[in-house]
């Protein structure tokens, strides 16, 4: 029996992709000074790719058949390679990085409300709406 369905999942992914763009602005910033550091982005794109792409299953009439499930472990990460801002060759636009880390701010509180109201739902009927 699955209790929560898959929103709860769903959100739990959306999570996991706001914390890895949090990680990545933040080692953006921590690298503003650094010499020929390029700045990293996550791409949603890739990662809901990824998270779709695990979650088929594939009918299987016969054991030697082959699951749809891919061993790719791309978090969805990558570098602005020819991206360069100062002449240090480094690539971090620190107002790009902080309306980035706002917008991801704003993503992370929407799906923590979501799924605090999701377990209000539960909580109400588990106590029979009283």
């Amino acid at each position: 029996m699955n209790l929560f369905g898959k929103t709860i999942s769903q959100l739990e992914r959306g999570l996991d992709f706001s914390a890895t763009k949090g990680k990545a602005i933040s080692q953006n910033i921590a690298n503003i000074d650094t010499p020929n550091y390029k700045a990293k982005n996550v791409s949603f794109k890739e990662v809901l790719t990824n998270a779709q792409a695990n979650s088929l299953e594939a009918y299987k009439t016969d054991d030697r058949h082959i699951d749809f499930k891919s061993n790719a472990t791309s978090t969805g990460v990558f570098n602005y390679s020819n991206l360069r801002y100062r002449q240090d060759g480094n690539g971090v636009d620190m107002d790009k990085e902080q309306a980035d880390l706002a917008a991801n701010q704003i993503y992370y509180n929407a799906v923590v409300d979501r799924i605090s109201g999701k377990f209000n739902s539960l909580q109400n009927v588990i106590k029979g709406g009283r």
